[in-house]
């Protein structure tokens, strides 16, 4: 069994290594409290590299530092909490993905567009770093439409995704003469093919498929099987006289109307995916499928989009594979399929987001109040040592610390949707401190309001201290609401050794300008 990010869910099992405070006491590794995959950190002030941006280090003080700056230098400068967002490592991982992609597809169809995600974070600052780096821009709305336009990136270098474009919608893709797009159904086909029509335009449409392959993440995040609201089925449709599937009904509407140009397929098959499988199997499939309509309808499609959901590290037993990895797996696959169905490969596209800006970015946030309960353990009564002797069929207890910080689920929703894990550390100093299980909490009025649902911090955690959780560049400010009315945090972009604001932090204020009876 797996939790949301990629590793062992918690089983509720005791940790099988390292030794935490309770464990010294009781002569059992770790705290029987935590999951399975979480290890007793043999240094608590040390960084594991793959959780955190280039540049992010502790200085001689113990502080942990980004390009030299201190995070209680940021902390007096914006305040917490506080998105810390390296644009230096993310031009860098950009950069990284374009040119494993192109390398990597170079002799097959001269290389490949790569698209970021605009959903995971996006800003104004943010298109023109994607723009710079020579990718494109994949968008999921009006509103990412309208940042995409102020940001002053052409229309041909964006898509348009989603499953119930507005009309409002379409005709903003197509003022702004975007470069694609992407239908996810009969009935968007028909109304963006209307709309073009009655325009006098055509509109450059690529069409999402659902290729039926199970990928190995939260069901939430899972888009590419059939029992879910996104795309096109290319299954068999025993409704339909003719048998076809949505997705060759749609190919055959499509090549029906002047008013669409159809570019090719599109598919994406979920988020935060560590292994290559899910998308071979993908890729073949709608290459099988490109192949059967070439074939079927005499028409080559000349681009295949084969989506995103590349993982990134949350926590240290995480394993993503770095872009060129990923981008010679992929390109061995489509380099031997095309040859078996001996058609020439069609021009490819990729949609990183998480992986782009995810590991970028950490949040900064203050420590308030702290409590320690007492936790039934696991198996209660037959824990090792109860099961004999004078405390045999006793219940016995565990501590866990609760650390509340001045945010929570309303900058970073993702536990509460998704069992997301995270990590944290001590970020304000070092510590010698012994290590206890701890749980990062904000301070909303929900119990299910965790940011770190299990981690290791030193005992002497205080009030004033500063947290730092890692990975938390992708869909978290971009899920960020006013939850209880807390204003939501800005994001400081770190380059150059400087600090700037990419996005203002919200007032009580700008909350109250909203609300038409003050």
């Amino acid at each position: 069994m797996t939790s949301k990010s990629g590793q062992p869910a918690n089983t509720g099992q005791p940790a099988n290594t390292g030794q935490s405070a309770d464990a010294r006491n009781t002569g059992n590794p770790g705290s029987p409290l935590a999951p399975d995959w979480l290890e007793v950190p043999a240094d608590l002030n040390a960084l594991h590299e793959p959780l955190w941006a280039g540049g992010v280090t502790r200085n001689d003080a113990g502080e942990l530092t980004i390009e030299g700056l201190t995070v209680s230098e940021l902390q007096r400068q914006y305040g917490t909490p506080l998105f810390v967002l390296s644009e230096t490592d993310f031009r860098a991982r950009a950069r990284a993905f374009s040119d494993a992609f192109n390398d990597a597809f170079a002799d097959i169809c001269g290389g490949v567009d790569v698209y970021y995600a605009g959903k995971s974070f996006l800003c104004t600052s943010v298109v023109r770093w994607v723009e710079e780096e020579g990718l494109r821009l994949d968008t999921a709305s009006g509103g990412e439409l309208a940042v995409a336009f102020r940001a002053g990136i052409p229309g041909a270098d964006v898509a348009l995704h989603g499953n119930n474009k507005s009309d409002g919608e379409i005709h903003r893709a197509l003022d702004m003469q975007l470069g694609r797009i992407v239908v996810d159904s009969l009935d968007e086909l028909e109304r963006v093919a209307a709309i073009a029509a009655n325009r006098g335009d055509t509109a450059r449409v690529m069409l999402r498929l659902t290729p039926g392959v199970h990928a190995h993440t939260h069901e939430f995040i899972a888009t590419a099987h059939e029992d879910q609201k996104f795309g096109l089925s290319m299954a068999g449709d025993s409704t339909d006289q003719a048998g076809l599937s949505a997705a060759e009904e749609a190919v055959a509407a499509a090549t029906g109307h002047a008013s669409i140009e159809l570019l090719g397929l599109h598919c994406h098959i979920g988020s935060q995916i560590f292994e290559p499988d899910g998308f071979a199997l993908a890729a073949e499939r709608l290459l099988d499928f490109l192949a059967a309509m070439q074939s079927k309808y005499s028409i080559v499609l000349p681009e295949l989009d084969l989506g995103g959901g590349y993982g990134i590290a949350y926590t240290p037993v995480d394993t993503p594979r770095p872009a060129a990895e990923i981008a010679q797996a992929m390109a061995a696959v489509v380099r031997s399929k095309c040859a078996a169905l001996d058609i020439t490969a069609p021009r490819i596209s990729i949609e990183p987001g998480r992986a782009i800006v995810g590991s970028t970015t950490f949040t900064l946030y203050e420590v308030g109040t702290l409590k320690t309960v007492r936790v039934d353990s696991p198996g209660s009564g037959t824990t090792a040592g109860a099961s004999t002797g004078e405390n045999a069929g006793e219940d016995v207890t565990y501590p866990r610390r609760y650390v509340s910080v001045d945010g929570g689920m309303s900058d970073n929703p993702r536990p509460v949707l998704y069992d997301a894990d995270y990590s944290a550390i001590l970020a304000s100093r070092s510590s010698d401190a012994a290590p206890q299980l701890s749980r990062v909490v904000g301070k909303h009025c929900e119990s299910g309001d965790i940011v770190v649902r299990d981690v290791y911090l030193p005992e002497d955690v205080a009030a004033g201290d500063l947290l730092a959780v890692p990975g938390t560049g992708a869909y978290c400010w971009a899920l960020s609401s006013n939850y209880n009315y807390l204003a939501r945090p800005g994001v400081i972009a770190i380059s150059d050794g400087s600090a700037r604001l990419i996005v203002r932090g919200e007032t009580e204020e700008d909350l109250l300008n909203r609300d038409m009876g003050v």
